[in-house]
C-alpha cells in the first residue's frame, strides 16, 4: 500500500514502511512511552520491539488520501495513560503532516502493556 500527495508539479508516493516508521519515532519521542508492542500481541504475550523494528507497532491505513494511524504501546508504571495517549496523539499527528504534507484523520493508540 502506498499514499500519494499530488503536487503542481507531480506526485509523491508513500510506502507504509516509510509512514509506519516516522510514526513509531514520534511515537517514541513521547514522555511516559517504554516502547513499541508487537501488532500481534493477542495471545497475551507482549513484546517489546527494538529501535530498529518499531514500524512492527505501528499500523498505517490510507483512505481517499487521508491517514488513519494505529499505535501499539507499553507505557511506563506510574505515569497518567490518558496524558501519554493524547500526547503521543497530538506528537504523531503533527510530525507525519508536518514531514510527509498528508492529511491525518486519526490516531489510535492501544496500550498493550504497562512496565516498572
Amino acid at each position: 500500500m502506498t499514499s500519494k500527495l499530488v503536487t503542481a508539479i507531480g506526485s509523491i508516493y508513500y510506502s507504509e514502511d516509510v509512514l509506519a516508521n516516522i510514526a513509531g519515532v514520534a511515537t517514541m519521542e513521547c514522555y511516559g512511552v517504554v516502547g513499541m508492542s508487537s501488532k500481534r500481541a493477542t495471545d497475551g504475550l507482549v513484546e517489546l520491539l527494538k529501535r530498529e523494528n518499531l514500524s512492527k507497532g505501528v499500523k498505517v491505513t490510507c483512505e481517499d488520501d487521508e491517514l488513519i494511524v494505529e499505535l501499539f504501546i507499553i507505557v511506563v508504571y506510574g505515569t497518567k495513560i490518558s496524558v501519554i495517549a493524547n500526547n503521543i496523539i497530538q506528537k504523531v499527528k503533527y510530525t507525519l503532516e508536518d514531514l510527509t504534507g498528508l492529511k491525518v484523520v486519526k490516531v489510535i493508540v492501544n496500550v498493550q502493556g504497562v512496565r516498572v
